[in-house]
C-alpha cells in the first residue's frame, strides 16, 4: 500500500496550465512530486511501494507509461475516490492533490512524460535549530535576539516579494517573456503598440518607441538657471537599448489593475482565490480606493495618478504576464536619457522657456487640472509630456547629497528605505523650473495625508494629485530573480513586516 506524508509547503503546487500550453516538468509536475509524494517515495525510504525521485525509478514497473495514461499506475493511484485506501497521496494526510494537480500529471504523461536527463529529485533540507539557527542566534546581542523572538512569536512574516510563492509565480512570467521574445539586437528594435486587458474586458494598446542608448551627460551644469546641488555633479552615463512608452501610462490602461473586482488582502493578494486562478489574477492589485482617484480632472485618455511607486511597478508586473514582454519603470538616468533626447539644453527643445507652453502642461496654461496624453508637442525623439502634465516615478532612490559616486553602467541607486524615491519632469502644478530636463523631487510620506487607514496604504498617494508613471522595457531581459527586485523595489516595508 502506497502512503505519502504531509510536507511543509516550502514549493507551491503546480498551477493549472493555459490552454494548450505543454506541460513543463521542472515547474509544473516537479513541485507536485517534491510537495507531495517525495517523502516517501524516494530512495532510503521503505514507506512506498514505488520510487520517484529518478525518472528510471519512476518509469519502471509501468508506474508512467508515457504516452498512455491509462495504463499508468500513478495515474490510476492519484485518481481513486477519496474514500479508497490506495489513493495517493493518503486523504488522512490531509494533503490531497487537486484536481488541476491531477489534470496536470494526466496531461504530462499523455504528452510524453518528459523528464530532463540526469535530473535527480531531492527532499529541501531541513532546518536544523542546533546545527543552523543556534550559530547564527549567538552573534547577535541579548536585545536583538529578544527581537528575532518577538518577530517568531508575531508569526515571522518574511517581506513580500521574498517567499517561494511569488519566486514562483515571476519564474512563470519570465518562462513566458523568453518564450515570446523575438527581437533580441538593438538594429533590430522598432516601434511597437502592445495590448492588455483594460477595464471591462476592452483590450487597451499603448505605444512603445526604441532607444539605442548609448552615453550621455546625466545631471545639469552649474551655470543652468534655477539649478538645485541635487542635480549633479553632472556624470557620464552609459545606457543599454530599452523602449520607452510615448505616452503617460493612462486611466484606460491603469484602471483595470487598480479595480478588478476580487477582494484583496491589504497587501493586495486575493482574499479568496480560486484553484484555477490564472497567474495574472495571482498578482496582487491594489486594494479599492477609498476616494475618486481622478479627482474630476477625467478619465478617458487623461494619465493615471496619485499611485505609489510599489503600485506602478506591480502594475509593470501584471502588464509583463499579459504581454510577454518586461515592463518595468525607467532609471533616473533612463528617464532623463529619454528626456533630453539627444540634447544638453534646459529643456528637450532648447534653453527658452518661452516655448515651454508648447511643449508641456505646467502651472501657467493647465487650468489646475491634468490634460490629456500627447496633446503637446513631443521631443525630437517622439516622446510626450516628458515636460510636465505628471510628474513620473523612476526607479531610483533619492539623494539629498545628489548623484552618488561609482558605476557609470545605468547607474540605479537602491534602498531598502521607501522615503525617498525619485520622481522626475515636473507637473501641471508647477512653476517652469520644475519641468527642466535635469530637475528632480524626493518623494515623501507626506503625500499619504489625506489617507485614514491605519496603518496607510500602500497603493496611494491621495494628495500627490499630479504624480504618474511612463513604463521602458529593457532589451536584455533579466533574470527571475532580478526581476523579482526590481517589481518589489517600491514595497513599504514598515507596513508589510
Amino acid at each position: 500500500m502506497i502512503r505519502s506524508a504531509t510536507l511543509l509547503p516550502l514549493l507551491l503546487a503546480a498551477q493549472m496550465l493555459p490552454s494548450g500550453a505543454a506541460v513543463d516538468f521542472v515547474k509544473d509536475v516537479q513541485p507536485i512530486f517534491l510537495n507531495h509524494c517525495l517523502q516517501c517515495h524516494r530512495d532510503g525510504n521503505d514507506k512506498g511501494d514505488y520510487l520517484m525521485h529518478t525518472r528510471a525509478d519512476t518509469f519502471g514497473d509501468t508506474f508512467v507509461v508515457a504516452g498512455d495514461p491509462d495504463a499508468s499506475i500513478l495515474i490510476e493511484l492519484i485518481e481513486l475516490d477519496l474514500d479508497d485506501d490506495d489513493l495517493m497521496p493518503p486523504t488522512k494526510d490531509d494533503n490531497p492533490l487537486s484536481p488541476e494537480q491531477i489534470k496536470t500529471l494526466r496531461d504530462w504523461v499523455q504528452e510524453g512524460a518528459k523528464w530532463p536527463e540526469g535530473l535527480v529529485l531531492k527532499m529541501p533540507e531541513l532546518v536544523n535549530f542546533k546545527r543552523d539557527i543556534q550559530p547564527i542566534l549567538d552573534k547577535l546581542s541579548p536585545e536583538e535576539q529578544e527581537k528575532v523572538k518577538l518577530w517568531i512569536r508575531s508569526g515571522a512574516a518574511w517581506p513580500a516579494g521574498n517567499d517561494a510563492a511569488t519566486l514562483a509565480l515571476v519564474s512563470r512570467i519570465h518562462s513566458h517573456i523568453l518564450s515570446t521574445t523575438k527581437v533580441t539586437d538593438a538594429p533590430s528594435m522598432t516601434a511597437y503598440t502592445d495590448t492588455i486587458r483594460g477595464n471591462g474586458g476592452n483590450n487597451v494598446e499603448f505605444e512603445m518607441l526604441p532607444l539605442s542608448g548609448g552615453e550621455f551627460t546625466m545631471g545639469s551644469p552649474d551655470t543652468e538657471a534655477k539649478r538645485q546641488a541635487i542635480e549633479g555633479p553632472q556624470r557620464k552615463v552609459k545606457l543599454a537599448p530599452f523602449w520607452i512608452g510615448k505616452h503617460e501610462v493612462t486611466w484606460d490602461e491603469y484602471e483595470s489593475f487598480m479595480i478588478d473586482g476580487g477582494r484583496r488582502n491589504k497587501d493586495g493578494t486575493k482574499m479568496f482565490p480560486d484553484a484555477d486562478e490564472t497567474d495574472i489574477n495571482l498578482i496582487s492589485r491594489p486594494t479599492k480606493p477609498y476616494v475618486e482617484m481622478t479627482f474630476g480632472m477625467g478619465k478617458e485618455g487623461f494619465p493615471a495618478i496619485s499611485m505609489t511607486q510599489h503600485a506602478a511597478l506591480t502594475y509593470c508586473k501584471m502588464i509583463s504576464a499579459q504581454t510577454g514582454h518586461f515592463y518595468r519603470l525607467p532609471t533616473e538616468a533612463e528617464w532623463e536619457y529619454a528626456c533630453r533626447a539627444g540634447t544638453s539644453t534646459t529643456y528637450s527643445f532648447g534653453d527658452n522657456v518661452s516655448e515651454l507652453h508648447k511643449y508641456a502642461w505646467f502651472l501657467d496654461n493647465s487650468n489646475f487640472a491634468y490634460q490629456k496624453v500627447g496633446k503637446k508637442l513631443p521631443n525630437p525623439w517622439g516622446i510626450h509630456d516628458m515636460h510636465g502634465n505628471v510628474a513620473e516615478w523612476t526607479l531610483d532612490s533619492f539623494s539629498a547629497d545628489g548623484y552618488p559616486a561609482g558605476n557609470s553602467d545605468n547607474p540605479w541607486s537602491q534602498s531598502r528605505d521607501l522615503y525617498p524615491r525619485t520622481v522626475r519632469g515636473g507637473s501641471w502644478n508647477e512653476f517652469p523650473e520644475g519641468l527642466r530636463s535635469a530637475s528632480r523631487i524626493a518623494s515623501s510620506d507626506k503625500w499619504k495625508i489625506l489617507d485614514p487607514q491605519l496603518p496607510k496604504s500602500i497603493w496611494y498617494h491621495t494628495n500627490a494629485q499630479w504624480l504618474g508613471f511612463r513604463v521602458v522595457r529593457p532589451l536584455k531581459v533579466p533574470s527571475p530573480e532580478e526581476m523579482n527586485a526590481i517589481w518589489n523595489t517600491g514595497i513599504d516595508h514598515d507596513t508589510l513586516e
